[in-house]
């Protein structure tokens, strides 16, 4: 795709992020070139490098994006107030519907921690830290009221979030059961797992 005449070099630069998440989730960070990045948009190859100065500040960027604007949409739907359970339930919901739309983010956001040099690693990760805090909290209190029975709510954080992310690996609109059909599953799962007795 040509770059169109006039095209601000704000609307340039999101191409080219958009063009690297494309490409890194489809084929991985470290077999794709920066020549190559270019190409999917149309700039010329040198030009490239007036916005990202490497192809570690591309992924970088696309990882702090990710996670900046994910803590953003839950501070804009987090209720406080909640009781542990209702606040748990609303957290699956949120986190589910949240990545399902954004399968490429979630992937190279998992697959490609590993290509982020030291200084970049740490970024991401206190921005996956704040958000680990969410069902954390939660979970803390409820444990802590009664609602829950959890051995550790710090692993028990942990396989929460995996096993909701996990979903965007196989979910198909298509598929046997809809979304919401599938999200009621889960927040039973998360019941379980947690060991919720009763129901808010």
């Amino acid at each position: 795709m040509a770059r169109r005449t006039g095209s601000s070099g704000a609307e340039t630069a999101e191409k080219l992020r958009n063009a690297a998440l494309e490409l890194f989730a489809r084929s991985g960070y470290a077999a794709v070139s920066m020549r190559a990045i270019a190409a999917e948009t149309g700039v010329q190859a040198g030009a490239i490098y007036n916005h990202f100065p490497t192809k570690q500040h591309l992924l970088h960027e696309l990882l702090v994006v990710h996670m900046e604007t994910l803590l953003k949409a839950w501070a804009e739907a987090e209720q406080p107030g909640l009781s542990a359970p209702a606040a748990l339930e609303h957290f699956v919901r949120f986190h589910i519907r949240y990545h399902l739309d954004r399968s490429r983010e979630v992937f190279i956001s998992y697959m490609e921690l590993r290509s982020l040099e030291d200084e970049n690693f740490s970024v991401i990760e206190r921005l996956r830290r704040s958000y680990e805090k969410v069902p954390y909290a939660i979970l803390d209190r409820g444990a802590a009221d009664g609602s829950f029975e959890i051995l550790d709510p710090q692993v028990t954080t942990m396989a929460i979030i995996a096993m909701l992310t996990g979903m965007t690996t196989w979910y198909r609109e298509n598929g046997r059961l809809s979304l919401d059909e599938i999200e009621a599953v889960y927040v039973r799962l998360v019941k379980r797992l947690v060991g919720q007795k009763k129901e808010d």
